[in-house]
């Protein structure tokens, strides 16, 4: 995988926690409902062109969720911003990206993109897992406040709780189908 950003992007506990993610059978499933309602909110309270529910894969990031790239369903880890975000517990803020030197040779803050801003909250699981962000993004430098910091905080934490209800309705769904093919109704 291709590194755009001069510093180690692989955590420690990565075999781990792509393994985790895994668990959650949510990759390549459709953008829906809730997911949707949480990216939408997230631009318009935010003001941003666009935002994100991401989760990063072992060579991928992969958009549960997307308001404003609706076209782009993943990106390469070694490029999108998201592969940051799951490195620390905290939210990762770059508010002016041209100021922020593992960033001045990734081709979506250097190259015609122009990312400028972005904001990360990690999705993080009961124990410990950082398995991808809500991110928001925009293409002009900007300030972010405590305040934003703590409603992005909250956003992430929803989608954790959305994420949780996802597998136990899959988890019941598989069961069903399972078993409703051993009986026998003669």
């Amino acid at each position: 995988m291709k590194n755009t950003f001069g510093i180690p992007i692989i955590p420690c506990n990565d075999r781990e926690r792509v393994k985790k993610l895994h668990e959650y059978n949510i990759l390549d499933t459709h953008s829906e409902g809730s997911f949707k309602h949480i990216t939408s909110l997230a631009a318009h309270i935010f003001k941003v062109p666009i935002a994100l529910i991401s989760f990063v894969d072992s060579e991928r990031v992969w958009f549960k969720a997307n308001e404003g790239m609706e076209e782009v369903t993943e990106i390469d880890r070694g490029i999108s911003l998201c592969s940051l975000s799951i490195l620390n517990d905290d939210l990762t803020v770059f508010t002016d990206t041209l100021e922020e030197p593992c960033l001045l040779a990734n081709p979506l803050v250097a190259g015609s993109f122009g990312l400028r801003f972005y904001a990360a909250a990690p999705l993080q699981t009961a124990d410990g897992y950082n398995l991808g962000s809500v991110c928001i993004v925009d293409k002009e430098p900007r300030k972010f406040t405590y305040a934003d910091q703590d409603m992005l905080t909250h956003l992430a934490e929803l989608v954790m709780k959305e994420l949780e209800l996802w597998k136990e309705n899959h988890k019941v769904c598989n069961y069903e189908i399972k078993n409703r093919n051993r009986f026998s109704f003669e």
